[in-house]
This record gives structure tokens, sequence and C-alpha cells, in this order.
């Protein structure tokens, strides 16, 4: 198989710089090659969507289109239709039909972000479609999907099974090939390298080259970091974006030896505000960086008067 190199190819991922993400990862460049289900498992942060991504790109599919969909980003209401997609006549005011996501991704992979968020409603007809690669659009008639499922979630997502938050088949069905993904503060030895990759990264889209000061990898060896790999990105982003200096020495969080500790309702506000004043007001990028859907940051919002 010929995989594509990159920063955050399989390749890159699954190598000796990642010794525990490599272990997590055990198998990923042979469930690429097939048109397996693969569930990814892991904290908001850990790096979910790089892995679905990097799975597209070593697959066969790689040159047909990746297409995701985030059911905390769509009224529930409203889901099956942008998945599945409608006929003219499906529902008040459809004077013309519309593609779903499934219908987007024909021929490639269609990848499942927030899993546990799908409406029970849907799950049933979701099944269907994982299970016998056939769906029919609102209004229109059944036809076969060719597409490959990647599906990412929380790690307890089978005791949500046990709740009866979410079925017990789909979750089997889509965990044919299932990997969880540890999170930042179980890679502790890795920490310098996944730094490397990340200010890699930045600084071929800044066009720089940063690097990491001394003392900022001291503190940093002691962090939890809560947020995993996004909460390190995003502190890496910020700090380039504000110094002029290639040499980065961000600031330890005030928390970092017990002093200054605020309550968790105080340190999410203000994680949100600063992550919305750094995406000027965009929802959905903060989303993105905080790690949730953009549902749950706008119930997030709303319940802190955050305007």
């Amino acid at each position: 198989m010929n995989r594509r190199a990159g920063p955050f190819s399989l390749d890159r991922l699954t190598g000796e710089e990642f010794p525990a993400l490599a272990t997590a990862l055990a198998g990923a460049g042979r469930a690429a090659a097939t048109d397996a289900a693969v569930l990814v498992l892991g904290e908001p942060g850990t790096g979910r969507s790089t892995v679905a991504r990097a799975v597209h790109r070593a697959s066969p599919r790689r040159d047909r289109p990746l297409v995701e969909v985030d059911p905390g980003s769509i009224p529930a209401t409203l889901f099956e239709s942008e998945l599945f997609g409608w006929r003219p006549g499906a529902f008040t005011g459809a004077e013309t039909g519309g593609t779903g996501r499934v219908a987007r991704a024909d021929g490639g992979t269609l990848v499942l972000d927030h899993v546990e968020e799908l409406p029970l409603a849907v799950q049933p007809k979701l099944l269907r479609l994982v299970a016998e690669r056939r769906y029919a659009p609102l209004g229109g008639d059944e036809r076969p999907a060719d597409v490959r499922f990647v599906a990412l979630g929380p790690p307890d997502l089978l005791r949500r099974v046990e709740r009866g938050a979410f079925r017990e088949d789909l979750y089997y069905r889509l965990e044919v090939i299932a990997f969880r993904l540890p999170p930042l503060r179980e890679r502790r030895g890795e920490l310098d390298a996944v730094c490397r990759a990340l200010l890699a990264d930045l600084g071929e889209r800044f066009g720089r080259r940063p690097e990491l000061a001394e003392e900022a990898r001291t503190w940093m060896a002691d962090y939890p970091w809560p947020g995993n790999l996004t909460q390190l990105r995003n502190l890496l982003e910020r700090e380039l974006v504000l110094t002029d200096d290639d040499r980065l020495a961000p600031d330890p969080p005030a928390d970092l030896h017990g002093a200054g500790l605020r309550t968790l309702r105080e340190v999410e506000i203000d994680h949100i505000l600063r992550t919305l004043a750094h995406t000027r007001g965009h929802q959905g990028r903060a989303a993105e960086l905080l790690g949730i859907s953009r549902k749950a940051l706008w119930e997030k919002r709303k319940r802190y008067g955050i305007p």
C-alpha cells in the first residue's frame, strides 16, 4: 500500500517518535487498507479527527471525498435530511432537492464526529446504512452507499450504551476496528516530539521556524494537559501570534503549582472567552479548538451568559 507521507500521516503518527500512540494505533495501516468501519475513542483534544484523516489518506479511497458530520452542530430535527439528503416535496418548503453528507462522500470516507450525540431517532437508519450500505433520501427511493465509516467518540461510549443513551447494535457495527487514543498526560515521554511536530506544522502555516525554550519544556513536563493536544496547540499558536521571537517561552498556567486556583466554572468561562477572542467570535472554529461540538459550545455560552 502506498501511504502518503506528511506531518500527520499514519506513518508519522505510528513512528518511533510516538511509541504510546504507535501502540494505540497498532494495526491502523492494515485497517486503512480495508473498508471496515473504524471507531476512534479518546478524550476531546487527543487527535481523533487527525487519526480519521490519516486513515483516509492511507486508504485506497484517498483520492475520493472525506466528508465529516458532527451531530452536535446540527439540530436533531434536521439531522436526518442533512445526513441522507431529500427530494423535492419531502417536507414543507422543500421546493428543490438537497444532497446529504452520505452522497457527498460517495467513493470516499464519512467521518461521524462526536458520534455519542447522534439523535436516538436517527440511529436505526444509520445502523442500516452501516450494516447494509443502503439508504434513502427523505422522500426518495433507496440507493446504495459507497462509503467507508470512521466514527469518533468519547472513552466512555460503551457506558452510554449500558445506560441506553446509544444503541448497542450500532456500537458494535461501528466497532469492527477500534482504537483508543491515550490522553497527553499519559504521553509525557513523547511531549518533546509532539511539540516539534506541532511547531513544524504551525511554522509552515506562519512562514516561521519556531522552537521551544528550555524553561518552557521544564514546566510542560509537569503539567497534566486537561485539554490534551488541542490545549497544547492553542498555547503554542497563541505564543507564536503574540511574539516575534521564534524561541517560544510560554508562561505556565496559574494553577500549575496549586497557586491561584479558581473554580471549574471560572476556568471554563475564561477559556471560552479567550478562545472566542482568538477566533474573533467564530463559533465553529472556537468549538473545534475547544474540542467540543458547536451545540455544546452554544449551550455553555447560554449557561454562563457569554454573549
